[in-house]
């Protein structure tokens, strides 16, 4: 069983202990690239020392060109700023345009990878997240790695070395000066420093709520129906509008705490300025240092504040993509169900002889849903369950399917341990129709071929005359090509259901299990369609949950099951001649169906049934 993520404790990690944990995914996309990551930091360096020219060259035109009237030099010292500023451009674009795209492409590299991985996860973990947390967790955490293939880190680094060669020159213009000025942007630095540990849980928090509120949207939008059917959308958008105000608290905090770095840049600059403005006007006064030193200090000063405040700005983008990729490493860190050490085997051509032996199960621990359950489903037979809602009916359909292990006893198939089977193999011979039927938002064909994607022609054509499916296909517009609509809802819940027959008829498997699978046709479509299944059903080991009864008649096996356990077994010769549990359910519901309204009580009937 999938545990559930662990609470938060409220402890902070040390940031060595955080960037140990990423530090798997960041390698990961980060050592491929070591070449183009080195190039452009060569290139950054390039462009850094040539940007250091300009500064560099306004103490010589002072000092030399004007104060000493030596113009002829002009000239040449004009070409060299304007050959280093395009040398300092030429590099920056070359960086930007290689960079930058390689980050989206680590973006698209990460999200084919988390998907991936999200869709080898068990079921259990779906059921613990909600699908607007996981669309969030593909498309979202993942967008800040840009920063730490793309510019973002070369900009980092390249502001550093920017500050140390600017800290070179100045020291050698006015080491007291520049004694002053590195004091206050130190203290700077550790403000910045200690304001990051305060920014980084808001912007992991943000992701949380963020995956929150697109979950919630997500639901309502899907179940649209629904909300306008109990005019509850009034409800819907006052829950969307806590949600979303809670988001925007949360970006008020991250925005207030920016400001406040940003407010203290400013005031660093002024006090910084007006500190050179002071002592360099009693320098030059004193003889200590010329006009042209004093413009260059100035700056070389600024070449030193610049990339620190830069640094801020990067620094959040940074700390952001950091609490991304912990999150994505959350998901990538789950175990996927197909890699346990267990399933070893592989299922050859499966013959579909399932037994189950004392099979026992539990959601969560101590709660006990299915109690030794045991029955022999020989190939090529079908066995139906029957029982109340909440009995143990879909638990053990899951079962078959390998969605769930068993807490205690065995399942075997043809003999094997089903744990001990890969989940691959195994499946490749099931073919499943669920109660609720999925649609993808393609075509009738995309939707029917979907099971089986290397079918032929006349393979797809005959899955579709079984399953009825020619009958309403063939008169739209477009035939098969028709699009059904997200979630298919431009068909009805019997053509939803015909589609989901077809695509299991298509499948060929040698294991079939049908979950209520005309639950959503009426009598008449019903009919024809269980003369499909009757088709489909023949020489392949058949498991049904039956809604109406009478469909279950020709059953090889019928199993009541009630409270997790199984109460009555046999055909429904037998079980009827019984007159036990399964008489009482079908003589209930066969009476209810000859008349046309019920009597007192029947309708309770009716919902236990289903």
């Amino acid at each position: 069983m999938h545990p559930a993520p662990p609470a938060s404790s409220g402890k902070k990690k040390p940031p060595t202990e955080r960037l140990r944990k990423v530090w798997p995914e960041i390698r990961s996309f980060v050592y491929p690239r070591r070449k183009l990551l080195a190039i452009g930091f060569v290139l950054i360096i390039i462009g850094r020392l040539c940007g250091l020219v300009l500064p560099l060259s306004s103490r010589y035109l002072i000092d030399e060109i004007i104060t000493k009237k030596q113009f002829q030099n002009l000239v040449p010292l004009v070409l060299a700023v304007l050959g280093a500023t395009a040398i300092q451009a030429a590099a920056a674009f070359v960086v930007s345009q290689l960079l930058s795209i390689e980050g989206q492409k680590v973006i698209a590299e990460l999200r084919r990878k988390v998907q991936e991985h999200i869709g080898r996860l068990p079921i259990t973990y779906y059921d613990a997240n909600k699908t607007g947390q996981l669309v969030s967790r593909i498309m979202t955490d993942v967008e800040g790695a840009r920063n730490l293939i793309g510019t973002g880190i070369i900009e980092f680094f390249g502001g550093i070395l920017t500050a140390i060669a600017s800290l070179y020159f100045l020291l050698r213009i006015s080491p007291l000066m520049t004694g002053i000025a590195f004091a206050i942007v130190v203290t700077f630095a550790i403000v910045m420093s200690r304001a990051f540990k305060t920014i980084r849980p808001i912007f992991r928090e943000r992701s949380k709520i963020n995956a929150e509120v697109s979950g919630r949207l997500t639901e309502s939008l899907g179940g649209v129906r629904v909300i306008k059917g109990y005019h509850a959308e009034a409800r819907e958008a006052e829950t969307f509008g806590r949600g979303v105000q809670k988001l925007f608290e949360n970006v008020r905090r991250s925005l207030t705490a920016m400001s406040l770095m940003s407010l203290s840049a400013t005031l660093l600059m002024g006090l910084v300025g007006a500190l050179v403005m002071y002592l360099g006007s009693r320098q030059i006064a004193a003889g200590n240092m010329t006009l042209g030193g004093y413009f260059a200090f100035v700056s070389f000063l600024a070449f030193l504040v610049a990339p620190i405040v830069g640094i801020v700005n990067i620094g959040t983008q940074l700390t952001e993509a950091l609490a991304g990729l912990e999150r994505t490493h959350e998901v990538l860190s789950e175990r996927p169900e197909d890699d346990d050490p267990e399933r070893t085997r592989t299922a050859g051509p499966v013959i579909g002889d399932v037994v189950f032996d004392n099979v026992r199960f539990s959601y969560a621990e101590g709660k006990e849903v299915l109690h030794g359950i045991s029955f022999h489903a020989r190939p090529g037979t079908s066995t139906a369950f029957v029982g109340p809602s909440g009995s143990g009916k879909s638990t053990t359909i899951g079962l078959i399917a390998a969605f769930h292990k068993p807490s205690a006893g065995t399942i075997t198939v043809d003999g094997v341990n089903l744990n001990e089977l890969k989940l691959a193999s195994y499946r490749s011979n099931l073919g499943v129709v669920l109660q609720e039927t999925f649609l993808f938002d393609g075509s009738v064909r995309d939707n029917i071929m979907f099971s089986r994607p290397g079918a032929t022609e006349a393979e797809f054509v005959e899955a579709c005359r079984i399953a009825r499916v020619d009958e309403f296909a063939e008169k739209m517009e477009d035939s098969y090509d028709t699009v059904v609509g997200e979630r298919g809802v431009k068909l009805s819940g019997g053509q939803r259901q015909r589609l989901s027959i077809a695509r299991a008829i298509l499948a060929d498997p040698r294991i079939l299990i049908l979950d209520e699978a005309t639950s959503s046709l009426d009598s008449e479509s019903e009919a024809m369609i269980q003369e499909g299944l009757n088709h489909l059903m023949k020489g392949r080991t058949t498991f049904v949950i039956a809604h109406r009864l009478s469909t279950i008649r020709k059953a090889n096996q019928i199993l009541v099951i009630e409270d997790g356990s199984i109460t009555e077994q046999g055909t429904h010769a037998q079980l009827f001649a019984r007159q036990g549990r399964y008489w009482d359910m079908y003589t209930r519901q066969h009476k209810l169906d000859e008349n046309l309204f019920l009597a007192p009580g029947e309708g309770d009937v009716v919902a236990e049934l289903v």
